[in-house]
C-alpha cells in the first residue's frame, strides 16, 4: 500500500482520544508531503538538524515532536519552532528547554521520559527522581516549559507479558502524578510504537508514536 493508505488505515483503527505521531525521521520530504496530503500534521524527528530543514520546507502547519534523545547544547536550534520535546529526562535539560523558549517568547510543551524497559540503553527517569523534580523549587519557576505528560518506551522483546506489564507499570505513575500533583496540562501519556502501539492503547497510551507502519522501513 501508498504511505497514504498506510496512514489511514491506521488512523482507522485508532481511538478519538489518542494521537498519532507520524515517525519521519531518515523520511525524504516528498514521502512526508504525501501524509501531509492524506491529512497528518504531527511528524516525529530524532535529529534537531534534519526535523530543522524539514520544517525550513514544508508548510508551516505541521507540530514538529521531538521524540529522540536531546543534547542540552541542540535545544537552541529548535526552540523557535518545536511543539512538543518528548525525551526530558532531567532538571538541566528542562532548564535549557526554559531558557531557550524564553528567546523566543515561547512555551514549549514537553514530555518527561520515564524509564520503564530493562534494558540499560533506555534514557528516563525513575519514580523518585519524577517525584523529586517536580516538587523541586527550579521546576516551580520555570515559565517557559509546561509538563503536558509522561513518555517511555518498553523493552525491545516479542515478550508481550512484559510489555504489558512496562506498559502497565507507567500508566500507573502517569495516574499516581495527575492525582497527587497540581499539574492541570498533565494529559498526555506516549507510548507504543509500530509493533506495540495497539497494546499501548490498551494499557492507557493517549499519544502513538508510528514510523515503520506508515513510511516502510528504514532505507
Amino acid at each position: 500500500m501508498s504511505i497514504a493508505q498506510n496512514l489511514l488505515s491506521i488512523k482507522s483503527t485508532l481511538p478519538e482520544h489518542v494521537t498519532l505521531v507520524a515517525v519521519s525521521k531518515t523520511k525524504p520530504i516528498p514521502d512526508l508531503m504525501e501524509a501531509y496530503g492524506a491529512g497528518q500534521r504531527i511528524f516525529g524527528e530524532n535529529k534537531i538538524q534534519e526535523m530543522t530543514e524539514k520544517w525550513e520546507q514544508m508548510p508551516k502547519d505541521i507540530q514538529w515532536h521531538m521524540i529522540g534523545h536531546v543534547q542540552t547544547n541542540k535545544v537552541k536550534f529548535m526552540a523557535q519552532f518545536v511543539s512538543l520535546i518528548h525525551g526530558v529526562d532531567s532538571l538541566k535539560l528542562l532548564q535549557e528547554i526554559n531558557k531557550q523558549a524564553q528567546k523566543y517568547n515561547r512555551v514549549i510543551d514537553c514530555l518527561l521520559q520515564i524509564h520503564i524497559a530493562e534494558e540499560e540503553t533506555k534514557f528516563g527517569l525513575n519514580k523518585e527522581e519524577l517525584s523529586s523534580l517536580l516538587s523541586s523549587n527550579d521546576f516551580q519557576e520555570m515559565k517557559n516549559i509546561r509538563v503536558v505528560g509522561l513518555m517511555g518506551m518498553a523493552t525491545f522483546t516479542y515478550d508481550k507479558e512484559q510489555i504489558k506489564k512496562e506498559f502497565t507499570h507507567l500508566k500507573s505513575i502517569f495516574d499516581t502524578i495527575r492525582s497527587t500533583n497540581s499539574l492541570q496540562c498533565i494529559s498526555t501519556l506516549s507510548m507504543g510504537m509500530s509493533g506495540d502501539y495497539q497494546l499501548a492503547i490498551e494499557c492507557g497510551s493517549t499519544m502513538v508514536r508510528i514510523g515503520s507502519s506508515i513510511f516502510g522501513g528504514r532505507i
